[in-house]
């Protein structure tokens, strides 16, 4: 995809962001006297769950069949480009995403979102956080929404959101026709810029005032969505988002208890490079409605 225009690519992050927030469903989650202008907003790798959800996705769609493990392997070494390099030029990240499509297009949505929720109940629900789950907990009980925002499909959010009673989420979308992927992404992935547009998108239609919000994230790809809140919280952080965070008095939360938990967590770059790619090619269209 070369000679990628970057106005062209902020366009696309912000139809991005508009997509996912059409995209997002409500789910009434309090019974506690509702806040109206305040919510949350949740990162998902490496801040609600330990690595990558599309890798533990893909871990399971391999395991049953729905595409190779050497499939898994061979893209994971494709988003290695920008991830070693420490660098997201535009032009790489649309190849990888455009790459990533091939895995999905013609497969049906409904079998996608259906392996979704085995999967999730099989090896996600272990690698969550306790500690960010109370935390999440802590705002539906003020009775205050909380959604996920993440690069990760938005099928795959909206189970982790649903299984963990949260309000709803926000993910990368990805057109579909007649039940079936394209191949065609709506925008850009929901990474960096796309999911402080996808905050302000759902606060418009939701009514909520982002200086009452707070947003949660372990990496600096995500200052602009934590730059766009009231109270931006960092967790499990990464070095150049704990530097920004004591740098501008942001509070910061580690739930790595041990340096083997450490050694072992999965860089927020390779998160975020997994759901540029695999995530655009899971993400559901902004006119589906569950």
């Amino acid at each position: 995809m070369s000679g990628t225009n970057p106005s062209d690519i902020l366009r696309a992050s912000q139809v991005a962001g508009e997509a996912s927030a059409a995209a997002a469903d409500v789910s009434p989650t309090t019974t506690v006297e509702p806040d109206l202008t305040g919510a949350a907003f949740f990162d998902v790798d490496n801040t609600v769950m330990r690595g990558a959800s599309i890798f533990h996705l893909a871990r399971g769609l391999a395991k049953r069949k729905f595409f190779s493990t050497r499939d898994v392997g061979d893209f994971a070494l494709k988003q290695a480009k920008f991830v070693v390099n420490g660098s997201e030029d535009l032009e790489d990240m649309a190849d990888a995403t455009e790459a990533a499509l091939a895995f999905v297009k013609g497969k049906r949505v409904d079998e996608v979102v259906s392996l979704g929720e085995e999967i999730f109940d099989d090896l996600m629900m272990r690698k969550l956080w306790p500690g960010t789950l109370a935390l999440a907990q802590g705002h539906l009980n003020r009775g205050q929404r909380v959604w996920l925002v993440t690069a990760t499909p938005v099928e795959l959010a909206s189970i982790i959101a649903a299984r963990l009673g949260l309000t709803g989420a926000l993910g990368t979308v990805s057109e579909i026709e007649d039940g079936v992927y394209t191949g065609r992404l709506v925008g850009s992935a929901l990474h960096g810029k796309a999911k402080a547009d996808a905050v302000r998108a759902l606060a418009e239609r939701e009514g909520l005032d982002l200086v009452r919000c707070t947003a949660y994230s372990d990496s600096a790809n995500d200052v602009p969505m934590l730059s766009a809140v009231g109270r931006a919280v960092a967790v499990n952080p990464d070095g150049a988002l704990r530097k920004h965070a004591r740098a501008v008095g942001w509070e910061i939360h580690d739930y790595r208890r041990t340096r083997m938990n450490q050694r072992y967590y999965v860089p927020a770059a390779l998160a975020a490079a997994v759901g540029l790619g695999i995530g655009a090619g899971l993400g559901i269209a902004a006119a589906k409605k569950k």
